[in-house]
């Protein structure tokens, strides 16, 4: 990645024709300049890619020995493992760590990667791999190194870890194909992207089977309640279903103790399983089928990879798939079996 020059006060002035104590009233408050000025300065501001320091120049020359971790959500478990694995390498190299909450959101994404800049973070770890334009022309300004987290992206940002998601949901498919199940129905909460690549996973599973898909979908956030209903709205839906995967374990254990609920006997009538392998998953009886994901290991990996990178390391192999591994609990497979 280029490390290019951080843009100034004065690269803004002269691509708009202004002195810099313009530009730094114009900064400090739009209000303060002339409405046509004040359009120019923004447009030179976007183009530039200029991000307002919040630290005397005398800093900025420095290293901030911060890194910025941005989270989609700080109510799943899954990231506290991430968060595990990535301060298990920076608190020891002497690293503070910076969170930043986003709920999803690309646009809320940008205005905390800005935030985040402006305290002169030595890297980024991004737990999402779609940002918008405007995020990308920050990083690239910023030139610092960026790993993004919990997939495997095509065309990363600068470096990558996590694992195929389609892939492991299609594996879950099939298992629960090869316990003879015909009617397994999807349900989705959220519709982030992961959730997307795991329905295209399933959707390949069924396909190849010759088997009909059938997702139960909301832009909810997950909770046990909400995957009792999900799994209420299946069942009305699709009366023969014999099989629920559920986009993860919050979600498979309310639709667990709805089936039970009804009197359907799990995995006899209706298998179900789960994704990240959380902790309730194992509580649950029969114990619940689910995905296990490496998350500590991937936030372990991404926190040495960007600390290699600020040590002026090179990584030819840009993405790291750690992969998955498929526990079939008791919810798909009967123990006994």
């Amino acid at each position: 990645m280029s490390h290019t020059k951080r843009p100034t006060l004065q690269d803004i002035a002269d691509l708009t024709g202004v002195t810099k104590m313009t530009v730094s009233r114009y900064l400090r408050d739009p209000n303060m300049v002339s409405p046509p000025l004040r359009d120019a300065i923004q447009q030179a501001v976007e183009a530039l890619g200029y991000i307002p320091s919040r630290a005397p120049d005398i800093l900025s020359r420095a290293r901030s020995h911060a890194i910025g971790v941005l989270l989609p959500s700080i109510s799943n478990q899954v990231f506290s493992a991430l968060i595990r694995g990535v301060e298990s390498v920076t608190e020891p190299a002497g690293y503070q760590t910076l969170y930043a909450h986003f709920g999803y959101d690309p646009h809320i994404e940008e205005a905390r990667i800005a935030t985040l800049l402006s305290f002169h973070v030595d890297g980024l770890i991004l737990s999402e791999t779609l940002h918008t334009d405007r995020t990308l022309r920050m990083i690239q300004t910023a030139g610092i190194p960026v790993v993004e987290v919990m997939e495997t992206p095509a065309a990363p940002i600068d470096l990558a870890v996590g694992l195929d998601h389609v892939a492991a949901a299609r594996a879950m498919t099939e298992a629960m194909i090869a316990t003879g199940k015909r009617h397994i129905v999807y349900l989705a909460a959220r519709l982030d992207s992961r959730t997307r690549q795991r329905i295209a996973g399933y959707s390949q599973a069924l396909a190849s089977a010759g088997l009909p898909a059938h997702v139960v979908e909301t832009e909810a956030p997950s909770t046990f309640t909400l995957g009792s209903t999900l799994a209420g709205r299946a069942l009305a839906e699709t009366p023969e279903l014999d099989g629920l995967f559920c986009t993860n374990d919050d979600i498979a254990a309310g639709a667990m103790l709805a089936c039970q609920q009804q009197g359907r006997l799990v995995p006899d009538d209706v298998a179900i399983a789960g994704y990240n392998a959380l902790d309730i998953g194992q509580a649950l009886s029969p114990r619940l089928a689910s995905v296990i994901t490496p998350r500590e290991a991937i936030g372990r990996v991404a926190a040495e990879r960007l600390l290699g990178r600020l040590a002026g390391r090179d990584y030819p192999d840009r993405v790291v798939d750690l992969g998955y591994t498929l526990a079939l609990g008791g919810s798909v497979v009967a123990p006994s079996a």
